[in-house]
């Protein structure tokens, strides 16, 4: 009973992580058709799929630890570090929401003012996305690295989140050097965070190379204390 438990183990965790991975999307896409272009909705939206980024990399953790814990770190470290940029980018939604409320206290402004107010913001809120992208992109980087040595998942999934990671960094940089300049490389580079999270929930992951390479994980360490 104690084996068939343990084998089972990285699958749940691999389909757990899959699980959570997927449902971002449904939640950014609900985020992004809310109605106006700052919705309360489309916001608890947006702070809904960093909550779940966090669960999500901690699950991902537990998975690939037992390749690098290292490189296992920094996914977790990059992908934390954009968490609290996002979150704190929505208040700029928030202020928007604000301008137009017609709050007596806005009667200073004439309509003009709160028009381009409410433009300014949603244009800071744009750039503060790109900034987060940086590390939606960074994160990718150890996580493809991860996987593509794991043993125990197809190197082309690593390989794709690898250039997942290039393409948030181009499209992020692009956007702060050529501001007039749309570079859309993301929308062609993003299939890594797609089949990655499917093939978890699908398939999971070759539980006798994950473990192979948890033995080796606790083998090695001991090796170096002796």
């Amino acid at each position: 009973m104690t084996t068939r438990t343990a084998k089972k183990s990285p699958l749940i965790l691999a389909r757990v992580a899959g699980v959570l991975y997927l449902s971002l999307l449904p939640l950014g896409l609900f985020g992004v058709l809310s109605s106006g272009p700052s919705s309360r909705l489309g916001i608890v939206s947006a702070l809904l799929v960093q909550i779940v980024n966090i669960f999500v990399v901690l699950a991902l953790y537990q998975l690939l630890k037992p390749v690098n814990k290292t490189m296992a770190r920094l996914m977790v470290i990059f992908l934390l570090l954009g968490v609290p940029i996002a979150m704190l980018n929505e208040l700029n939604q928030f202020a928007v929401l604000l301008l137009s409320s017609g709050a007596d206290y806005l009667r200073g402004f004439t309509a003009d003012q709160l028009h381009g107010l409410m433009l300014f913001f949603l244009h800071l809120h744009d750039i503060g996305i790109n900034i987060a992208g940086i590390f939606w992109g960074l994160w990718l980087f150890p996580m493809g690295y991860l996987v593509f040595k794991s043993g125990f998942l197809p190197r082309v999934l690593g390989i794709l989140l690898m250039i997942g990671c290039a393409g948030y960094l181009v499209q992020s940089f692009a956007a702060f050097l050529l501001p007039n300049f749309e570079v859309n490389i993301a929308l062609f580079t993003f299939w890594g965070e797609v089949l990655f999270p499917l093939w978890l929930v699908i398939k999971g992951v070759n539980v006798a190379q994950w473990e192979k390479r948890a033995r080796e994980a606790v083998v090695w360490p001991a090796q170096e204390s002796a």
